[in-house]
C-alpha cells in the first residue's frame, strides 16, 4: 500500500473502541488520510474521536448495511479498514438480529463495494470464532484453526470471515483478514468485562464474575492491535489470515483480583453470580505467523502496568464514562445478568 501523504483509508467502526485507538495510531505513525464510518450505537461515540476530526480526519455517520453510503466512500479511499461489528456477548444472546445484520449482511455490503470499486480490504475479526480449548489444554488457536463458534457473536463474526475468504478467490478482491485475541484499553464501553469491573470498583460496587471465575482469555493491550491491524494493511500477504495476541493468558477470576488489587482493594471483594449460555472455557491465540512473517512485536508485555494505566483512565476519564455506566447498569438489571 502507497506510503503518500494523500493515502485515504477508510475506517469502519472507527468512532468504537478498537477502531478508535487505530485511528489514533494511524494519525501518529503514518501520513495516511482517514475516514471514519460509523453508526454511533452503543459502543460509538463522537466525542471519542472529536479531538482527531480535522484535516487528515473526517467523520461521515451511517451503516455499512447501506450500499448507498458504502460504495462512493469505498471509491475514494485506497484500502479499507474494517472494525464495524456489534460485538457483545450478553447483547447477542439476548437479541442476536443485530449481530446478523451488522457483521453478516454489512460485511456483504462492504465486500460488494471493495469488489466493485478494487480497494484494498482488511477485515478485523475475533479469536471467538473458534470456539474455547480446554482448560488443563496446552493447545493455542492459530491460522490453522477450523471455525466453531459458540454463541451468536461468534457465530455472525465467523460467517464474515467466510465471506470475505470467499470474496478474495471467487472475486480476487485484495483483502487480509485477522482474528485479535481480547483487548483492553482506553475508550472502551463500560459494557465490556475490564471497564465494567473497573467502573465497578471506582463507584463502590462488587465486581460480579460469571460462574466460577474460571474462565481464561488472552488479553492484550489495544495499542499493540493496533499496531498489527497495520503492519497487516501495509505488508501482510493478499488472502493470507493472521492471528494476533500477545502471550496474555489470565483467567477471569484473577483479572478482576488484580483491579481490586491495584485499586487498594481486598482481592477476594467480588462476587459469584450464575455462569451465561454458552461461555467459552479458554482462549490462547498463537501469533507465530504474524511475528515471524511480518516482524510485529507488542509492546505491553506487562499486564499488570497496562491494567494500571487503563483503571487511571477511567478515573481520569469519569465524564466520558459516567452516562454510560447508568445506561448499562439498568440494562443488566432489566436482563438480569
Amino acid at each position: 500500500m502507497s506510503e503518500e501523504a494523500d493515502t485515504r483509508l477508510l475506517v469502519t467502526g472507527g468512532a468504537g473502541f478498537i477502531g478508535s485507538n487505530f485511528v489514533r495510531h494511524v494519525m501518529g505513525a503514518t501520513s495516511h488520510d482517514v475516514t471514519i464510518l460509523d453508526k454511533l450505537t452503543y459502543a460509538g461515540r463522537i466525542d471519542t474521536v472529536s479531538d482527531l476530526l480535522g484535516p487528515r480526519v473526517r467523520f461521515v455517520l451511517g451503516d455499512i448495511g447501506d450500499a448507498a453510503l458504502v460504495s462512493p466512500l469505498v471509491a475514494e479511499s485506497d484500502a479499507v479498514v474494517h472494525f464495524a461489528a456489534e460485538s457483545h456477548n450478553d447483547r447477542a444472546l439476548h437479541d442476536p438480529r443485530p449481530f446478523v445484520e451488522t457483521n453478516v449482511v454489512g460485511t456483504f455490503t462492504l465486500l460488494e463495494a471493495v469488489r466493485a470499486h478494487g480497494a484494498r480490504l482488511h477485515h478485523v475479526s475475533t479469536d471467538e470464532v473458534f470456539g474455547d480449548l480446554a482448560y488443563d489444554d496446552t493447545a493455542r488457536f492459530d491460522e490453522r484453526t477450523a471455525p466453531d463458534p459458540s454463541s451468536p457473536y461468534a457465530a455472525s463474526k465467523a460467517a464474515s470471515d467466510l465471506l470475505v475468504k470467499a470474496w478474495v478467490r471467487s472475486f480476487d478482491i485484495r483483502a487480509t483478514i485477522s482474528n485479535c485475541s481480547n483487548n483492553y484499553g482506553p475508550y472502551q464501553s463500560v459494557e465490556k468485562f475490564i471497564p465494567r469491573q473497573i467502573t465497578n470498583v471506582l463507584r463502590g460496587r462488587r465486581p460480579q464474575l460469571y460462574g466460577s471465575g474460571r474462565n481464561v482469555r488472552d488479553w492484550m493491550h489495544v495499542d499493540d492491535h493496533s499496531s498489527a491491524v497495520l503492519a497487516i494493511l501495509e505488508n501482510g500477504t493478499i488472502g493470507e489470515t493472521y492471528l494476533v495476541g500477545a502471550d496474555g493468558e489470565r483467567s477471569n477470576r484473577r483479572v478482576v483480583e488484580l483491579i481490586l488489587e491495584l485499586t487498594g482493594q481486598p482481592s477476594d471483594a467480588y462476587d459469584l453470580v450464575a455462569d451465561r449460555p454458552g461461555h467459552d472455557r479458554r482462549y490462547a491465540i498463537d501469533a507465530t505467523k504474524l511475528r515471524d512473517e511480518l516482524g510485529w512485536r507488542p509492546r505491553h508485555r506487562d499486564f499488570a502496568t497496562g491494567l494500571g494505566q487503563v483503571i487511571d483512565w477511567y478515573r481520569a476519564n469519569e465524564a466520558w464514562w459516567a452516562a454510560d455506566k447508568d445506561r448499562v447498569e439498568r440494562y443488566y438489571a432489566a436482563t438480569e445478568r
